[in-house]
C-alpha cells in the first residue's frame, strides 16, 4: 500500500469524527466515494477514507465506527443525532456526610468514585437543590458551591447563576474568599464596585456577552435599569466563595454600634431601629426610584 494511503488509513478514525464537524468535502455528494451517498448510524471509516482520497472502498475497506452517531442525508450534508437530556441528580445536594467524604478523599480519583452517578455531574440551574435558591422581589440567584452541588469539591471554583427582573439589584455584598467574574448573557446590568479605604468606586454598564471582576473582598452591586429580564453568570475560584450583604449585616449589629457608626447626630431609638431592619429588603431587591417609575412599577 502507498504510504500516503497508509497514512490516511491511519488518521480515518479522526477523519470520520471531523467529517459531520466542518465544511469541505465532506458536504458535497460528488466526494463521496462507492460506499454510498447514505448511512444512518455511527459514521464509517470507509466514508471518510473514499471522501478524502476518491480510493474504492474495496481499496479501503476499513469500516471500523466513528465516535459519534451522525446521519448522512441523500444530499450528503451529516447531522448529528439528538440524544435525550436527562435531569441532575440532586440526592447529593447538602448531603453531609458525602460531602465530608468528598472533603477528606486523598487523592481525586477516589473524590471521583465516590459519586457513583454520572448525573451526578450535572447542576440544573431551572430546577436547583434546596438551599441553593436566594429570592426577593427583583428576582433570584441560584448557587452552585460545594454545598449545593458537592461535585465541585476539590475543584476551587463554583458559580452563580442571577436573574434580575425589571429594575431588580443585588444589593451591595461582598465575596470574602474569592474574585467574581460576572458576565451578561442577557439584558443589560449597571454595576458598581469599592475595593477598599482610599480606592475610586468603578461604575460600568454591561451589555449582553459583557464581563466585569469585582475584585476579593470588593464591596459591589449589579442593577438591571430597563424594563426587561436580564441574567447574569458569576464565575468564583473558590468552592465556598462566601457571601455578605452589607446594610443586612451592618444594620444587624447592636442599636449603639449602629448609631456610633453612622454619628452621635443620629439617634435612633429602639422601636425606629427595629422598624428600620424590618424595611431592609431582601437581597435581590427592587430599586431604583427612577428606573421603577420608568417601567410603571408601583413599590409595595
Amino acid at each position: 500500500m502507498h504510504t500516503s494511503r497508509i497514512l490516511v488509513a491511519s488518521l480515518a478514525p479522526f477523519l470520520a469524527f471531523a467529517a459531520p464537524q466542518f465544511g469541505g468535502p465532506f458536504d458535497d455528494p460528488s466526494t463521496v466515494g462507492t460506499t454510498g451517498n447514505t448511512a444512518t448510524g455511527p459514521a464509517s471509516t470507509t466514508t471518510a477514507i473514499a471522501t478524502v482520497t476518491g480510493a474504492s472502498a474495496e481499496a479501503l475497506s476499513s469500516t471500523s465506527p466513528g465516535p459519534y452517531p451522525t446521519s448522512l442525508s441523500s444530499n450528503g450534508t451529516t447531522t448529528a443525532s439528538t440524544a435525550a437530556v436527562a435531569p441532575a441528580d440532586t440526592s447529593l445536594a447538602n448531603d453531609l456526610s458525602i460531602i465530608g467524604q468528598l472533603v477528606l478523599a486523598a487523592k481525586a480519583p477516589a473524590r471521583i468514585n465516590l459519586i457513583p452517578n454520572d448525573a451526578s455531574f450535572k447542576f440544573d440551574f431551572n430546577n436547583p437543590p434546596g438551599q441553593s435558591t436566594t429570592a426577593g422581589k427583583g428576582g433570584r440567584t441560584v448557587r452552585a458551591d460545594r454545598q449545593s452541588f458537592p461535585p465541585l469539591i476539590g475543584t476551587g471554583m463554583s458559580m452563580t447563576l442571577g436573574f434580575l427582573g425589571p429594575c431588580g439589584f443585588n444589593t451591595p455584598h461582598t465575596h470574602p474568599r474569592s474574585t467574581e467574574l460576572n458576565i451578561v448573557v442577557q439584558g443589560t446590568l449597571e454595576t458598581q464596585f469599592t475595593l477598599e479605604n482610599g480606592a475610586r468606586t468603578i461604575h460600568n454598564t454591561l451589555g449582553t456577552n459583557q464581563m466585569t471582576a469585582f475584585p476579593q473582598g470588593a464591596l459591589h452591586t449589579e442593577f438591571n435599569p430597563n424594563c426587561d429580564d436580564a441574567i447574569f453568570v458569576a464565575g468564583f475560584a473558590n468552592e465556598d466563595p462566601g457571601v455578605q450583604q452589607t446594610a443586612q449585616t451592618f444594620f444587624g449589629f447592636d442599636q449603639d454600634v449602629v448609631e456610633a457608626a453612622i454619628g452621635n447626630d443620629f439617634t435612633f431609638e429602639g422601636k425606629d431601629i427595629e422598624q428600620f431592619r424590618s424595611l431592609i429588603p431582601a437581597n435581590v431587591a427592587e430599586g431604583v426610584e427612577q428606573c421603577l417609575r420608568k417601567c410603571f412599577i408601583q413599590q409595595a
